[in-house]
Order: structure tokens, then sequence, then C-alpha cells
């Protein structure tokens, strides 16, 4: 099969694009005064038009035309007025700003070829036989949005700060070692324009989940292209830290029938997208449109960018967000649907990590547990269980010693936990805001605070939103030390958001999405060292306890559940709704978790746990002692 896209050969460039209902088709060539020239290409009876461009070579700009028929309610949305980016291309010029015209109707809006980015040609990349993953089940995922990562980070020379070129300055791989970090992994760093509401509101997206392409990188994040993730890659991979690139391939930012026409629109949307039987877009995401990923051809576009950036970039894996419009067929969701099964089976894929946001707002949307053996998921049982344990809801003991050690109620009949446990994630709260505000604070959005969870199972320790009163700061860090806590001494894989560790607040915004400023960047010089130093002492703590970091399933001779008097939990104490702490001891290694969720110290023999407190106790020494007191993470 021939490749799609731009393909570079000795006399210039050959142009091959998939447009089977147009009835036109042009390259069009842009110079450096931003100039014109139209080349027709010709169609094959396999609905894919080709040109061959003689002397079009790399940094060549370039963009694509199409005309046919226009009827929006059939899926048909051809428009010559639009200049389309090949979806193909691996490059582009510069950003994407949203402007009307963009959305015009055919005929109403005029030439938008000086509104759109231009594809940039570019040579192949050597493609590498990637190395197996640098990650591995079980370990610490770091979640990162790479703008407001370093946007503040005052070790970084201003000129890298916010791009992915930052992740491998040698200030951030030492933070990442210390966390014990095994894999980063970047939200979306796809070239997206922003929502139409945005501009009007002052606002724009900062975290780039409205992907236009499935090749090219922002030119924001990444100004130095592929050639610059490579080498971030390269970095990480040195320090023994993989990347994982979380990928949108539900919708793309063309978003519903009053959004823009900028690629796949304009040339094959009855492929590309999802309609009812009357035409209407599907909007199984929230977003406008739902890609079909039944399509032949969306799966060819998917498995060709997933290639891309493995081959070219050597990435450890990916995360699928709102995953199961990937595997949802007409009959409901399948973990064995064609592009799932692909991406299992693909020969450059088949060893890659894969983690799934297992649910959207589609029909049949919640699929945790339901991905198969190749799949990590997010686990929002956990999170939810966990946050309403630690906020003081009754009759939680079972569910906690459930999380804490894999949830087998979820994941049961797999060889091994799946799980991805977590506490915050980039939409929801922070962990820090988890215990200072009940409800969200929102109003910087400009959606009246509609917008954003509702529910959070959250709590604020008496005052609601900052406070300068020091025991009320004291309880609060109190309780995000707890979070770090049960989340380092979990089985199985666990994620962190970046700045969780050290205390990042949102002020209560729990949609950070359009928050391009100090609300969503990190705050590295205002940063709570207490809590930073409680979790590098957890990550070292987990990183030395192959009782944690392993997946396999616990059975009855590797653990203990044990009462403050080191006796077994009896039914009547796992029943009883008002119990709140418990001991987790493993077996062979003797590595013990305290964990008193009450308001009121509480002695487990000779051990004084204080109020709400995880306390781990290493494995015994050879000397016979107990780690002292110093030698272990607590509150």
């Amino acid at each position: 099969m021939s490749p799609l896209g731009p393909d570079m050969h000795e006399r210039g460039t050959r142009f091959r694009v998939h447009a089977p209902d147009a009835d036109r088709l042009w390259l069009c060539l842009f110079d450096g005064q931003d100039r014109e020239t139209r080349l027709p290409m010709t169609r094959d009876v396999d609905g894919i038009w080709s040109v061959d461009a003689p002397g079009v070579g790399e940094g060549d700009r370039y963009g694509l035309r199409a005309d046919g028929p226009h009827h929006p309610d059939a899926g048909l949305w051809f428009d010559p007025d639009k200049l389309l980016l090949d979806p193909y291309a691996a490059a582009i010029d510069r950003p994407f700003a949203y402007d009307p015209m963009l959305a015009a109707p055919r005929g109403e809006g005029g030439d938008t070829a000086a509104l759109m980015p231009k594809g940039v040609v570019t040579p192949p990349f050597s493609m590498m036989a990637p190395e197996p993953p640098v990650f591995r089940p079980g370990g610490l995922v770091y979640e990162v949005q790479v703008r407001g990562f370093t946007m503040l980070h005052p070790d970084i020379p201003e000129a890298r700060r916010g791009t992915i070129a930052a992740l491998g300055h040698p200030a951030v791989i030492e933070h990442l070692r210390r966390l014990h970090v095994s894999a980063v992994e970047l939200m979306p760093i796809n070239a997206w324009i922003d929502e139409r509401h945005l501009g009007p509101l002052g606002l724009r997206n900062a975290w780039g989940y409205n992907p236009v392409s499935y090749f090219a990188l922002d030119p924001r994040l990444a100004p130095g292209g592929m050639a610059e993730l490579r080498g971030a890659v390269d970095a990480l991979h040195a320090a023994g830290i993989g990347v994982i690139l979380d990928m949108v391939y539900n919708h793309d930012g063309e978003s519903d029938r009053e959004g823009p026409t900028l690629s796949l629109r304009g040339l094959d949307a009855r492929s590309y997208f999802r309609h009812e039987a009357d035409g209407r877009l599907i909007n199984d995401t929230g977003t406008g449109n739902s890609i079909d990923c039944n399509h032949p051809v969306a799966q060819r576009l998917i498995l060709d960018s997933l290639r891309h950036f493995v081959g070219a970039a050597g990435v450890d894996g990916f995360r699928f967000d709102l995953a199961p419009a990937l595997g949802r067929l007409p009959t409901g969701f399948d973990s064995e649907a064609p592009l799932l099964r692909a991406m299992r089976d693909d020969p450059l894929l088949s060893d890659r990590i894969l983690i799934a946001e297992p649910w959207d707002i589609g029909p049949g949307g919640y699929q945790l547990g339901r991905f198969g053996e190749r799949w990590l998921e997010w686990n929002d049982r956990y999170r939810d269980d966990m946050r309403r344990f630690w906020r003081g809801d009754r009759g939680m003991i079972g569910a906690l010693a459930t999380r804490l050690a894999g949830s087998s109620d979820i994941f049961h009949g797999a060889a091994a936990t799946r799980t991805v446990n977590f506490l915050a994630a980039h939409d929801g709260f922070t962990l820090a805001d988890l215990t200072a505000y009940e409800h969200r604070r929102n109003e910087a959005n400009g959606e009246h605070n509609r917008d954003g969870h509702g529910e959070n199972f959250s709590w604020n320790n008496g005052v609601e939103g900052a406070s300068a009163d020091p025991a009320i700061q004291a309880a609060r860090r109190r309780d995000v030390k707890a979070l770090l806590g049960t989340l380092f001494c979990s089985r199985g894989t666990i994620m962190l958001t970046a700045g969780d560790e050290f205390g990042r607040t949102q002020m209560g915004n729990n949609n950070a999405y359009a928050q391009d400023n100090a609300i969503g960047w990190l705050d590295w010089q205002g940063r709570d060292r207490e809590i930073e130093a409680h979790a590098f002492a957890l990550a070292g703590l987990r990183a030395s306890a192959p009782d944690f970091n392993d997946t396999g399933w616990l059975l009855e001779d590797d653990i203990e559940w044990l009462d403050e008097q080191d006796r077994p939990m009896t039914v009547a104490q796992w029943e009883d709704a008002d119990r709140r702490y418990l001991a987790m001891r493993f077996r062979r290694s003797g590595f013990t978790i305290l964990i008193n969720g009450d308001d009121q110290p509480r002695d487990f023999g000779a051990v004084r746990v204080p109020a709400r407190t995880v306390l781990p106790i290493p494995a015994e020494r050879e000397s016979g002692a107990r780690g002292r007191a110093g030698d272990r993470p607590q509150s």
C-alpha cells in the first residue's frame, strides 16, 4: 500500500491524499511571500488523489483544496475556498488560531489561506527499530502538561520554557529521578486549535485536547519539530524514564456543524466521522464530532500516526483519551474491535504500553475493566474511593483495602492487575485543592461556573479556599501527605500529575483547560518543600519495595489485614461503618502499612499513628530492628 502524504524523491516530492467523493483536488504550494501555486491532482480508482511536484523538497510549504458537492447533512463539506491541512503532514509552519472565517458556509467566508497553517515537507525520519519500552507496569506514571510544566521553572533557560526540549534539562530529570518516575505521560502535543468560544473570552486552550493533526507537533510546544521530541525521549531514556503520549483519536478540532473546516472534514467527512442515519454528526465526546474508528480509512490514519511516533521518536507507549470510542461497534463496545485488535497485533506497536481512559459519554461509555490483557486502565473507582475514605465517608474500610491491593473486583479474570491508580489528574481538582475546596471555582473559565465536575468528593478543613490560618494549613498538608501515602503504598501502576507532589493549586478551578496562565502553570519557586520531601521519601520507599510495584494478584498467603491489636480483621470489623483504621502487612517481606483515617491518634500495638496518617513501616532489617521513625515517611 503506497504511503499517503508527501513522499520526497530525487526529483521532487509526490503527494497522495484520500478524498474519494471529491470532484477536484489541488496541491497548493506557497512561496516565501505566501504566493500560491495550484497543481491539479489526479484520482485513481480507490479515491486516492496524487501529483508529482518536481523541485519541491524539504522545507517547502503546502496545503490542499478540494471541490465537490456541499451537503453537510449528507457528510459532504467540499469548499475550494477552504485551504486544508494534509492529514499526513508531519510538520506545520505555525500554530492554529481560530477565526470565524474558518467556519463560514461555502460561498460566504472567502479564501482561508491566510488563516491556515501550511504543511511543511520534511525528509523521511530515520525510523528506528525501537528498543523495548523503558516503562513497565507497576511503576509511576507522571502526567505532564508540557507548556505549564516549565513556564515558571527558574532553572530552565527562558527560551526553552514551556517546550518539549525542557523535559530533557538536567533540573527536570533530577526532579523526576528523585520521584522515581518510570514514565512521563505527555498531555497532547499534536497541533490543536482553540474552541470557538474561547477567543471572545480572552482565553485559549492550554491542554491540547482539540487536535487538528495526528502527525504534526504543535509548534508552541515543539518549535524544533520531531527532532525536538526525539531528543527529549533520548534524554529521558538515558535516565531510565519512559515517554508515553496522550493521544486524542476520538474527535478532531473541527467540532460540530458550526465548526471550522480544516482538514478531515474538507476531504472525506463520510469516512473520518460517525454520522446518524439522517446525516447529523454523532457526538459521543462532548466536543461536536466523533471519529469513525471502525472505518478502514480512519483506522489507517490512526495506526500510521502511532507507528510514526514509535518509529521516529521511540516513544514507549500511548494513553488514549476517551478510549471507548476506539472500540465502539454498532453493537456496543468490544475489546476485540478491529482498531484495538490492530494495535495489539501490529509489529511496531505490539510491545508498546497502551493505557485507556475507559469512559466517554457515548452509549455504553463506561468500560472500566473491559479493555483486555494488553491494556492498563485509568481507575476512577480508586480515585473516588480513596477520596471518600479520607474525606471521612462512612463504610469505606473494605473499599480502601480493595483499592490498596489492586482492585481485584474490577480486573478479576486478568493475569495481573491492570489498574492505573490515581487520586487526581489534569481534569478535576489538584491534590491540594481536594483538601481546600468543597466546590469548584471555575469562574475564570467564563462559563458561569457550570463547567467541570460537580461531584469531587473533596473537603475544605473548615474554610473554603485559601487560608492563612496555620492550623488549617497544617491540616491540609497532613491530608495531602496521607493521600500521597495511600497512592505510593498501592499495588500496581500509579499515576501522579505534575506538581501534586509539592502541593500545586489551581485555586479551586477543576477544569483549567483554558488557563494558559499562572492558574495552570506550576509554581516551582512557591512549591511546598515539606510535601515534596514527603513525596520523595515515599517514592524511594516504593522503589525499594516490590510488594507495591508488582502487579501480580495478592493471595491469602501473601498479605494480612490486621486490626490495631495486630490480629486478623474480623467480619464484624470489616462491616463496621465507622471503622477508619487498619494495618496491611506483606507476609514474606514483613512490610507493613498502618493507616489511621480517624481524627484522633491511634495506637497499633506500641506504635502511635497520628490522626489522618499513612505510616509505612519497612521490612525488618538484618539486625531484626524495624526502621526508625526518621527512616520512613510520616506526617
